[in-house]
């Protein structure tokens, strides 16, 4: 074989073998995640709430289950019901994998925000969905542990009143460790990526 044709061979054979390198990592090594992962920067998923049936539950009760946590209220104008309308649209492009996920509705506003009303309003939105108050002191010691925030706004003449409040979408997975931190204005095509990986490992979505 002369030099020039055995330095052809050399290289179609070295180009070969990188080609099913690369394709094999790509196969076995799981996607990268898009959103902000936050593993080890926040605490595990914790709490101790009543559910929007009107029984006590705490963190223990959805694990096996991807967990969504977001705050937010029942009259709250603007970024809840469409963050809740954003993670329904999600939760049916992940099909049959969305059971094993569940979003967790936080009332910041727990004097309006009743089992009875934050259940009629988070079914409304998504059948993963559920709606958790409880004691004023234990939502505040929720909010803080995850460095969220809200503050009640003056009363109205009427007597109504909005609460800021921040708007990240925390994301645990099925043992309850933090993993992703997201927000309303992240695509769905992330959220669904992202979740994917959290619900079956190893298979592209």
């Amino acid at each position: 074989m002369k030099p020039s044709a055995l330095f052809r061979w050399l290289l179609l054979s070295m180009l070969i073998a990188t080609t099913a390198l690369l394709a094999g990592c790509q196969h076995d090594e799981p996607l990268p995640f898009r959103l902000t992962q936050v593993t080890g920067h926040m605490p595990d998923l914790d709490f101790q709430l009543v559910n929007d049936e009107g029984k006590p539950v705490t963190a223990a009760d959805y694990r096996g289950k991807v967990v969504l946590l977001y705050f937010g209220y029942t009259h709250c104008p603007d970024v809840c019901p469409l963050t809740l309308a954003h993670l329904h649209v999600v939760m049916q492009r992940l099909g049959p994998l969305a059971d094993g996920a569940r979003i967790l509705f936080v009332s910041v506003d727990p004097t309006r925000d009743t089992p009875a009303v934050m259940h009629a309003y988070v079914n409304a939105f998504d059948k993963h969905a559920v709606g958790l108050t409880g004691s004023p002191g234990n939502v505040e010691a929720l909010v803080k542990r995850y460095r969220a925030s809200f503050s009640r706004e003056p009363a109205q003449g009427d007597g109504n009143y909005e609460v800021s409040h921040s708007s990240a979408i925390y994301i645990f997975d099925a043992q309850g460790h933090t993993r992703l931190l997201a927000t309303p204005a992240d695509s769905q095509d992330t959220l669904v990526h992202d979740l994917h990986l959290l619900l079956a490992p190893g298979v592209k979505s």
